[in-house]
C-alpha cells in the first residue's frame, strides 16, 4: 500500500485547511486509518482515527471540535478537514493505514504551518 498526503501549507491562525491521503495498491486490505502529526522536538501523536466503513471516528482532545476526519472508500482517499487552526497545530501531518493483518503503512507527511 502506498499513501500520499497532500493539502498542507501555510495558513494564518483561525484559518482552515483540508488534507487528503490517497491510497493505492492493496487498498482492499486497509482496515482503520488515522492522521498523526509530529511537531519539532515532539513525538508523533495520533490526532484522529476512522474505522474501515467510516462509521466511527475518534479525536485527540487537542483537535476535538475543530478537525473532522472522513474517508471515501470509492476513491481510496481519507481526509482531514482542519478549522480554527492555531499556531500549536504546526507540524508534519502523516496518514496511516492499519491493515487487516495488523501491519501499518505511512505516508511521507505534509507540512502544516500556522502563523500567529
Amino acid at each position: 500500500v502506498q499513501l500520499v498526503e497532500s493539502g498542507g501549507g501555510l495558513v494564518q491562525a483561525g484559518g482552515s485547511l483540508r488534507l487528503s491521503c490517497a491510497a493505492s495498491g492493496s487498498t482492499f486490505s486497509i482496515n482503520a486509518m488515522g492522521w498523526y502529526r509530529q511537531a519539532p522536538g515532539k513525538e508523533r501523536e495520533l490526532i484522529a482515527g476512522i474505522t474501515s466503513d467510516g462509521g466511527s471516528t475518534n479525536y485527540a482532545d487537542s483537535v476535538k471540535g475543530r478537525f473532522t476526519i472522513s474517508r471515501d472508500n470509492a476513491k481510496n482517499t481519507m481526509y482531514l478537514q482542519m478549522s480554527s487552526l492555531k499556531p500549536e497545530d504546526t507540524a508534519v501531518y502523516y496518514c496511516m493505514a492499519l491493515m487487516v493483518m495488523g501491519s501499518r503503512y505511512w505516508g511521507q507527511g505534509t507540512q502544516v504551518t500556522v502563523s500567529s
